[in-house]
């Protein structure tokens, strides 16, 4: 394969690692412009808020000529002119709002979880846009619930029953029409104060013994979507597998799908796009981990962390400046089974935290 890709959104650093090693030159409009985006592209504008990502977007197809055009967070739904390999904004749109969602999931009758009435708790609150889960909340009474929307002013937000189990989730392929899994992911939550379901990290694969009916589920989902090329959906597994969200564009997962796997996600996602998907599902070798680093405080990177890749990705420049709480770093661990692959990662959280002091 070759040509000239834009990958752009909030964060698009295993995207563009991803094109490049399917044979595309790729260039980035990221928030972040990690040291190891540089790795990956020839050419990157960082900005700061959303919306500014679209004059950032026309700036640099002012600089190159682009064959597509691929989005991640926060970039789905963009106008920008250029040729889209992805769903078309028109239907992602639909996916991008929680609440209509909820109503996709409800038409087809998937297991979902109920929607309350207002002042009925507990509550599960969460935005009707957003990704990452960070914002999103358990809410027990009335004081709980007017805190919640002084932090988060003018959100409009829904409000479902709460629902027992492991987040999980399917990454697939889909044409428009039909659409194959390509792996199932277990994922790991913050689990702290104030962003306790923001998402923290991955496992591939999935090991519940309701795996399988999730895959099933979610071919379901990602064929009746209407979406192309490669899209994620959100499960939690409990008594039963119920539906949480669709993520209609590239995963956090990415990672650790082609890491189990052996595959190239943005080549498939290419390929579905064309209508070609693939014969059979892939079949992980071993399993893959990856979590996030968050600051513990304010801090600033003083040490290089480029010598510690391939266990890392999303390096920091040295210099800097992070607030408290927000990621520092992605640290991965691997092995041929599942707590290998966990001990493996723990064992590369040690070494990295030696840097970060």
């Amino acid at each position: 394969m070759s040509g000239r890709v834009l990958v752009a959104g909030f964060s698009t650093r295993h995207v563009a690692q991803s094109a490049q090693r399917a044979g595309y030159k790729v260039c980035a409009v990221d928030h972040f412009c990690d040291q190891d985006l540089s790795w990956y592209t020839e050419d990157r504008i960082r900005f700061e808020e959303l919306e500014d990502l679209p004059d950032s977007v026309s700036e640099i197809a002012g600089r190159h000529r682009f064959d597509m055009l691929v989005t991640t967070s926060g970039a789905e739904d963009m106008p920008s002119g250029l040729p889209v390999c992805g769903t078309p904004p028109e239907k992602i749109r639909r996916f991008l709002d929680k609440l209509e969602t909820q109503h996709f999931f409800e038409e087809l009758r998937i297991p979902v979880p109920n929607l309350l009435k207002d002042r009925t708790y507990p509550a599960f609150f969460k935005p009707r846009r957003g990704a990452g889960g960070w914002r999103n909340a358990v809410i027990t009474n009335d004081d709980e619930r007017i805190s919640w929307e002084t932090l988060n002013p003018d959100v409009p937000y829904i409000q479902q029953e709460i629902v027992e189990g492991c987040p999980g989730s399917v990454c697939c392929v889909t044409d428009g029409s039909h659409a194959c899994a390509v792996a199932s992911n277990e994922q790991m939550m913050r689990g702290v104060e104030g962003a306790m379901y923001g998402f923290a990290g991955s496992v591939t694969p999935g090991t519940h013994p309701c795996t399988d009916r999730m895959i099933g589920l979610a071919e379901q989902i990602a064929a009746k979507s209407g979406c192309v090329g490669t899209i994620g959906i959100d499960f939690m597994i409990g008594n039963d597998v119920v539906a949480i969200e669709v993520n209609p564009r590239f995963q956090a997962t990415v990672d650790t799908v082609e890491a189990a796997t052996g595959c190239n996600l943005f080549r498939l996602h290419v390929d579905a796009c064309r209508g070609i998907l693939p014969q059979k599902r892939p079949v992980a070798s071993r399993y893959a981990a990856r979590k996030i680093l968050f600051a513990p405080k304010d801090m600033t990177i003083k040490s290089d962390l480029k010598h510690l890749s391939p266990i890392v990705a999303d390096i920091p420049w040295p210099g800097t400046i992070l607030e408290k709480d927000k990621a520092i770093i992605t640290v991965f661990g691997d092995g041929a089974t599942r707590e290998e692959a966990l001990a493996a990662l723990d064992k590369n959280i040690t070494t990295v935290q030696q840097y970060l002091r």
